[in-house]
Formats: C-alpha cells, structure tokens, sequence
C-alpha cells in the first residue's frame, strides 16, 4: 500500500513539473499569405544629407518591418529599415540636395513585399559639403597644415595629396580621419621647396567635397638630434623610480619605455631637458602611452613650454621665458575612455605635434610644465617620447 501511494505521489510531482515548464513560442508564418499593406500618411524632413520619414503603420498581423530604398549615388542603392514598434525611417549618405525618389515597402514575416509607396526628399546640404566651405591649407614646419570646421561633427575624411615629384601629378600623401567640430591636421616630413598640395572631404558613402588647391613651401626646419640630458633642478617632479627615468623619453623609439613621476603628487608639475646646444624651436613631437593608455590617465592634455640659457640653480622660475600653452587633440572626439585606431595613431603611433605659438629666441634649456592630465584627478605624468625641431 505504502508502494502506491509513493508511485501516486511521484506522479502527481511530475505532472506538475511538466505543466510548469514553459512551452516553445510557436510563431505562425504563413507562407502563402499575401504581402503586408503599405505604410500610408507619410510625411517627409528634409536634414543635411538626408532625411526623416514619418508614417502610419497598417494594422495587418502578417507585417514584420518597413524598409526604405533609395540611391545616394548613382547605381548605389542603400537600405534604411524600421521595426513595427516605430513609425520612422532614417535616411543618410545623400551627397547633392537634388531631389531624390525614395520607395517605401512594408515587408511580411513571410518576407513577401508589398507594392512601394513612392515620395520625394530633397536632401539639405550635406555634411561634407558643409565642412567644405571651411577647409584651408597653409604652410607649416617640415610640411603643410589642414584647418577644418565639421559643426555636424559627421565622420569625415582629411585627403591630402601633393606632386612631390614636381611632374604635375598630384599623389596620396596623407589621410586624417575625424568626426570633431573643428581641428589642425599637419604632415610632416617634407622637403623645403615648391610644391602643389590638394586636400578634399570624403564621407563615409564616398561622396567628395570640391578639392582646395595651393602651391605651397613648407617652411623649414631641423630635427635636435638624440640624446638630450637631464638637467634636474630642485623643484623639477622626480622620477617614480629609475625604470621611468627622464631619458626614456628620448631613447629614439616610442614604447613601452616611458617617463613616469611619482604618484599623488600634484599639478601643476614640470621637468627640464638640456638639448645641449641653443635652439630657435619651431615644433615639438610628444607620444603618449602606449595603447588603452592614450588619451586617458596620466597622459599629458594641457601643458606649458618655458625656455632659458641660464635657468636659476634654486629651481624656481627667475631666468625662465614662457614659449606657449598647449592642449593635446583627440581626433575622434570621443570621451575619455572610448579609443579609436585614429586616436591610436594620432596621439600614441606617430605622435603629436605642437608648433611653437611664435619664433622664439634660442634656447638650451627646455622646461615642460603639465597643468592638465586626461584623466581628471591624475596626480601623475607620463610620457613616451619627446622630439624637438628647429634652427640651431
């Protein structure tokens, strides 16, 4: 008897463990079914390079999304789609403010499609087109450099081409990549004499700006050459330890090979370096911190250049000249702790470059006075490598 009731007990658990389990969703899509209803009531919001759609969904249960087609540049059709749960599609990537047909389709979970509704968008000007009318060229040290305004901040590229050969064909020699509302892009490295340079705009659906053309000469310049000293003053910001001595920031290479000062020590904080002979400085190179360290903690966002050829033994500033104050760009624009490969490249791979604010007299000694960390509250400093140009 006790058996039975055990068995009858056992049962009964187990009809209701499997009445409790959840059963699979059983969606049911008929293959043979018609194709949705299209989208009614549309109306349309012209934007720069683009525009919104705004619609009334249909009712039928066998719709799954709404899609619009249309092409941004002759024979390239793009896509925008939008789930039932919105009553928008987005539109982007236009490169005129010509008028433009869109089709609009109401797509089924059969994925059969309905007839389109045909509208008309008239793009506003687009982004690259925009940030076109404030592109200029000029001179710089050792090469030329690139100003640019992007108030939509659309992720655009920076084309620079140049004959370098002087046989009137103008070359690749540099492309920035940015979505900030305005910056200084410069290229190094070239000789001082005559040449024609180009810079245009591209987006990212390939669509071009009008290209700015200049016969420039870059001004020139000399590289200090390696290694520098260090010439340690009393209220200079000490080492964290031997291992981030001052002169691995003039050891040839950027790596992982890097100035540090000690921790929680407060800003402003500064260090000196002898380039053993006078120097009129027309720039300086700084590489930050390798990798996820670039654009972030203790790596250097506002600093000053001091000069002098008799700097005062106590360490304070008596004999010193200031040279400029200086902030580091991010090209991406992103907030601390988002990076980029531009970012990467920019501020850790080639290094960044800050030319001096004027001609300054010659000096051999350099003081660097950081004021600001990218990270708020860092009470530390730390540098990869340190290059000087100019005339000497």
């Amino acid at each position: 008897m006790k058996n039975t009731v055990k068995l009858f007990v056992l049962l009964i658990i187990n009809f209701v463990v499997q009445s409790c389990k959840e059963e699979p969703r059983m969606d049911y899509i008929d293959s043979n079914g018609g194709a949705p209803a299209q989208v009614s009531n549309v109306v349309v919001e012209n934007t720069p390079g683009g525009a919104i759609l705004k619609y009334k969904l249909n009712k039928d249960v066998n719709l799954s999304y709404v899609k619009a087609v249309y092409e941004v540049t002759p024979g390239v059709l793009k896509e925008s789609k939008s789930s039932i749960y919105s009553d928008t599609l987005r539109l982007e990537g236009f490169g005129t403010t010509e008028e433009q047909e869109v089709k609009i389709f109401s797509v089924g979970r059969n994925e059969k499609v309905s007839e389109p509704v045909l509208v008309k968008v008239k793009p506003l000007k687009p982004p690259v087109s925009i940030a076109y009318d404030d592109l200029s060229i000029e001179t710089a040290f050792g090469g030329v450099r690139v100003r640019i305004k992007n108030e939509l901040k659309a992720s655009l590229a920076i084309v620079i081409d140049a004959d370098t050969a002087g046989n009137g064909v103008l070359r690749p020699l540099q492309t920035f990549y940015t979505a900030v509302d305005s910056g200084v892009f410069t290229v190094r490295g070239l000789s001082s004499k005559a040449m024609k340079f180009s810079v245009y705009l591209r987006d990212r659906w390939g669509n071009k700006s009008l290209a700015v053309v200049r016969d420039l000469t870059p001004l020139f310049e000399k590289f200090v050459p390696k290694p520098f000293a260090t010439y340690e003053l009393p209220t200079d910001q000490p080492a964290l330890s031997g291992s981030y001595a001052l002169s691995n920031m003039w050891d040839g290479v950027a790596s992982a090979s890097i100035y540090a000062s000690r921790n929680n020590t407060p800003m402003p904080q500064w260090f000196t370096v002898d380039l053993k002979v006078p120097v009129v400085l027309s720039r300086m190179k700084a590489h930050q911190r390798v990798q996820n360290f670039t654009y972030n903690y203790s790596c250097v966002k506002a600093f000053e250049l001091w000069g002098s050829n008799n700097p005062s033994r106590d360490g304070s500033w008596e004999g010193w000249t200031k040279i400029g104050a200086f902030n580091s760009f991010k090209p991406s624009g992103t907030p601390v702790g988002t990076l980029t490969a531009e970012d990467i490249a920019y501020g850790y791979t080639n290094g960044e470059d800050f030319e001096m604010p004027f001609t300054p007299p010659a000096y051999r000694y350099i003081r660097f006075k950081t004021t600001e960390t990218w990270a708020v509250g860092a009470n530390q400093v730390t540098i990869s490598e340190l290059s000087f140009w100019g005339e000497f």
